[in-house]
């Protein structure tokens, strides 16, 4: 099969394109706003997830403990309060980004079986923690009474999703580029050659364990603001945000877009939400079972995902001096 050529600026513009689809949909799907910000939004944790477990190559089944903190540290901050948007976003950042450091000392130390059981102790742990701290979280019945303020004062959230909207992309957009940043620099190389080869890293000298704490680290914080721009957006917070469930689920989407590359949280978001938003309105009794077909076949028929599929068809050119 014969590849086509892409070169460096040929991507760039494929990437403008996709923001530009993206933030155009706020005028073509008026109607669909909620759904494409739950999505934008789904995309960012899956982000967050592939950082761990795609490029430093920490397996982890237990993230929804992080995205769910950082749905209670925001709402919890606008109910007793405090409204502000970016507050309860920052928040989220710090409080999960430092909960993730402290847990990566037993998370990184371990073999994968051993990262496997810890995620998913940690995750369970929180969850039922939550559900315990009724008086606080609401229990079972979700954390209700989230006031948010209008964002920069000036625009308050409404029933169409429109503040929503602006806002999250907005958001999403800011955490990719930082993404990104991180990792075409040379801490995001590290992580490379270590879920590449380990051991060859540890014999140049390099310090594996302490760039798999900060990635996991990283990794938390992301996860945290997806969870608070999830719990303003919708001024809700309910106990499945912790769920074992929700850590399972944003695996599948990672893998259906691609695990190691930058769009394949984004992409399999968009894939993922919109097929199960169809199959629920096609049959709202069995919709789960045509979803498994679904995924069935996309793993059979593309092997590494979505991207893993293109990136078999198309071959980028390196920018030569």
């Amino acid at each position: 099969m014969t590849k086509l050529n892409l070169n460096p600026r040929q991507i760039v513009a494929l990437e403008v394109v996709f923001w530009l689809a993206l933030a155009s949909t706020y005028f073509l799907l008026p109607e669909k706003l909620v759904l494409i910000t739950q999505i934008m939004i789904t995309g960012l944790f899956a982000i967050a997830l592939d950082i761990a477990l795609g490029y430093a190559g920490i397996l982890t089944v237990g993230h929804a403990a992080f995205f769910g903190i950082g749905a209670y540290l925001a709402g919890l901050l606008a109910k007793y309060g405090w409204g502000e948007p970016f507050s309860g976003l920052l928040l989220a950042l710090a409080v999960c980004a430092m909960l993730g450091y402290l847990l990566s000392y037993l998370i990184v130390r371990g073999s994968d079986l051993t990262r496997l059981m810890i995620t998913i102790g940690v995750c369970v742990l929180f969850f039922e923690l939550a559900n315990r701290l009724t008086p606080i979280t609401g229990g079972a019945d979700g954390l209700q009474g989230v006031n948010m303020w209008p964002v920069l004062g000036q625009f308050r959230f409404d029933l169409w999703g429109k503040t929503a909207f602006i806002y999250t992309f907005c958001i999403v957009l800011l955490m990719f580029l930082a993404v990104r940043l991180m990792l075409k620099s040379p801490f995001g190389l590290v992580l490379r050659g270590i879920h590449d080869n380990r051991r060859r890293m540890l014999a140049i000298g390099s310090p594996v364990d302490s760039r798999l704490r900060l990635a996991y680290c990283f990794s938390a914080a992301i996860a945290g603001v997806a969870g608070a721009l999830l719990a303003q957006t919708t001024q809700f917070v309910g106990l499945e945000m912790l769920s074992f469930n929700r850590s399972a689920e944003i695996l599948i989407i990672l893998i259906l877009g691609g695990t190691g590359r930058l769009y394949g949280g984004l992409i399999g978001a968009l894939l993922y939400m919109t097929v199960h938003d169809f199959f629920s309105d096609f049959d709202p009794k069995f919709w789960m079972f045509w979803l498994g077909i679904f995924l069935i076949l996309v793993v059979m028929i593309g092997r590494g995902g979505v991207l893993g599929v293109l990136s078999k068809a198309f071959k980028v050119r390196e920018q030569r001096p």
